[in-house]
């Protein structure tokens, strides 16, 4: 029935798309509210039905498309989509973890994560324990009776270690513990973590899926339904929705991300190598160099590098001229999330870098190699330098 009234007809127009119409992308669905054809059909709806939509907080048709796409590229079976990659991470400790339980972080981790676990977490009863990133015997042993979870970063986001994650997912299903992997640095592609035995991946999809340096968004994918309905039902309580406009910018992004990957990875080892070189640099911490610990597991389990690597200066040089050398860059801008075009870089203390045992001293810069021409990067390199003299 059309209504009679201009304000009426405003709300409810009639409308549906021609029939031939195609598109090569994936339409955006707005919605707070669902609609229902009959209070049958509401009353029958479920939110933990992956073919159900209840409300826009959940699911629409465009939402659960880039999950269907995020699980394949993860090779995962189900995924969920938060507001952030740290949004990810409190989605899973929270759904898994309770009072009086306690789970397992590398020394390397995300920072933010770990003081996730230190300060709110702690203030519900839940303990987080340390374990040396590349040492999977060391973890096993912190591993005890309350123990739930254990976080696997590989590599760390600004140590670069890599770690022999096989062993550590076995030796968490051993003990009947879940493992969880922040996979943001193969952007999805370049490690398959379910094929090292891990029981969630999760990933910042706001790095190189978006690739544009203009989206929030993280993913959590497993393959077990229990575990992902246990992890969806702390999705539904927090209320960790995306919006239709920001899944669709992931969505663009995807077809790109294999292509915009491997030029990240060819340039970044140029880099890399030209950085090797320099006698004011210590260390390259780069997952595929020899010179970054883990290397050999690198090697073993990764298709490739991405654009994300650390160097560390020679203890002779003061952390004040590394930072002038920053800011000498042309082509780097200095931001700490990377994933984009635009290349970056940003200094760290070591102390935040890893936060046990005696490691490396120097001042440590981490760099992201954007898809700018690599010989324009390296001759801002070469001039900025110069501030180290």
């Amino acid at each position: 029935m059309k209504p009679d009234h201009l304000e009426s007809r405003l709300i409810s127009p009639d409308f549906t798309a021609p029939a031939p119409f195609g598109s090569l992308t994936t339409p955006i669905h707005h919605a707070s509210t669902v609609t229902f054809a009959n209070v049958a059909a509401l009353r029958a709806r479920s939110w933990l039905d992956e073919d159900s939509y209840t409300y826009g907080l959940h699911a629409t048709p465009t939402t659960y498309e880039l999950q269907h796409r995020i699980a394949e590229l993860e090779g995962g079976a189900y995924a969920l989509l938060a507001p952030s990659g740290l949004a990810a991470i409190a989605m899973i400790n929270l759904g898994l973890l309770q009072s009086g339980d306690e789970f397992l972080i590398p020394d390397n981790v995300y920072l933010p994560n770990r003081e996730l676990g230190e300060t709110m977490l702690s203030s519900f009863g839940i303990t987080c324990h340390t374990y040396p990133a590349a040492d999977a015997e060391a973890a096993a042993r912190l591993i005890n009776a309350n123990t739930r979870l254990l976080w696997i970063e590989a590599p760390g986001s600004v140590s670069m270690e890599v770690p022999d994650v096989p062993r550590l997912a076995a030796l968490a299903r051993e003990r009947g513990v879940l493992s969880a992997l922040d996979n943001t640095w193969s952007g999805g592609y370049f490690f398959q973590g379910f094929e090292c035995g891990l029981d969630i991946v999760m990933h910042a999809l706001t790095k190189y899926p978006s690739g544009g340096s203009d989206v929030l968004m993280g993913s959590v994918v497993t393959r077990d339904v229990k575990l992902h309905q246990r992890i969806k039902t702390a999705h539904m309580r927090l209320g960790l929705g995306v919006a239709g406009d920001d899944a669709y910018l992931v969505l663009r992004g995807l077809p790109s991300l294999l292509a915009r990957l491997k030029v990240h990875e060819a340039s970044a080892y140029r880099v890399a190598e030209w950085l090797s070189k320099r006698e004011e640099i210590e260390r390259v911490l780069h997952p595929g160099l020899p010179s970054c610990p883990g290397h050999a597991f690198w090697k073993r389990d990764f298709r490739g590098a991405g654009g994300l690597f650390s160097v560390v200066f020679k203890q002779s040089i003061e952390a004040g001229k590394v930072d002038a050398m920053v800011d000498a860059l042309k082509l780097f801008s200095i931001g700490f999330s990377w994933g984009g075009s635009h290349s970056l870089a940003v200094p760290y203390a070591l102390a935040q870098a890893r936060t046990t045992r005696p490691w490396l001293t120097g001042a440590l810069v981490r760099f992201y190699i954007g898809l700018e021409h690599t010989d324009d990067l390296l001759a801002d390199l070469a001039q900025a330098f110069e501030a180290l003299h």
